[in-house]
């Protein structure tokens, strides 16, 4: 049987980015930072990926960790980059505003959707924070999203499970609901049967030794490096291709 599932990967830097591209990713979200969930990649890294990979690249658009209210400026800010990313060709962005109640920034999220296009625009888990999802998944279609990650507001997929497929049936094709946090090759089957959904996220994330040769023993730090598994990319797109 021919694969009609997309899968999407989340990277964290060049190499990485390139190597799930190579193993099969059919779209990759381009985020840097891992520790405070994501934030918006580098002018340099944006152009490097560019030149280097040719399936469809979302970079992250996110001016810091932490909550998921953002003032004026840092509006502005996302509005910059998304720019910045349309400009390079991309095809598409991903970004998530919420309002201090909990509530999605209606406001600025369809102005930013209207700056983005033609690209494409995922309302990241942000959505996982924000208060009465089905209220809001309405919100982010009349915005104009084209899709939602999401965990189902659990910290991992296959708690949320039934939210997500409650979100997928109240979608009825007008919004992509898109599934990641803990989704493996080992449920990703799972995952699809019992919620319907066309596309998965993971980051299929492994932790490599770094090949510096010297460290200050007085300085101690985690020189490790993000990197993905390209066996569990390659495992997962056997699985959803059955």
């Amino acid at each position: 049987m021919a694969k009609n599932i997309l899968l999407e990967i989340c990277v964290f830097n060049t190499a990485t980015a390139i190597a799930a591209a190579e193993a099969g990713a059919d779209r990759i979200e381009l985020c840097e930072n891992y520790a405070n969930g994501g934030t918006t990649p580098s002018y340099g890294y944006l152009k490097t990926i560019r030149e280097k990979i040719s399936i469809p690249v979302f970079p992250m658009i996110r001016p810091r960790g932490g909550d998921y209210f953002h003032t004026a400026d840092e509006v502005n800010i996302i509005h910059k980059d998304i720019l910045l990313c349309k400009e390079l060709g991309f095809e598409g962005v991903v970004f998530g505003l919420l309002n201090q109640d909990g509530t999605i920034d209606k406001e600025s999220t369809a102005r930013l959707v209207a700056a983005a296009y033609p690209m494409e625009v995922t309302f990241h888990r942000a959505f996982d924070r924000c208060k009465l999802p089905y209220e809001a998944l309405e919100t982010l279609i009349e915005c104009g999203c084209n899709r939602v990650l999401t965990s189902g507001q659990m910290p991992k997929i296959t708690d949320g499970i039934n939210m997500v497929k409650k979100l997928v049936e109240q979608a009825d094709n007008r919004i992509i609901i898109l599934p990641g946090s803990g989704l493996n090759s080992s449920n990703v089957v799972t995952i699809i049967k019992e919620t319907g959904v066309t596309e998965v996220h993971t980051s299929a994330r492994i932790r490599v030794a770094s090949s510096t040769l010297f460290r200050n023993e007085q300085m101690p730090e985690d020189f490790d490096l993000d990197f993905v598994d390209a066996a569990e990319i390659q495992r997962i797109n056997t699985a959803i291709s059955l």
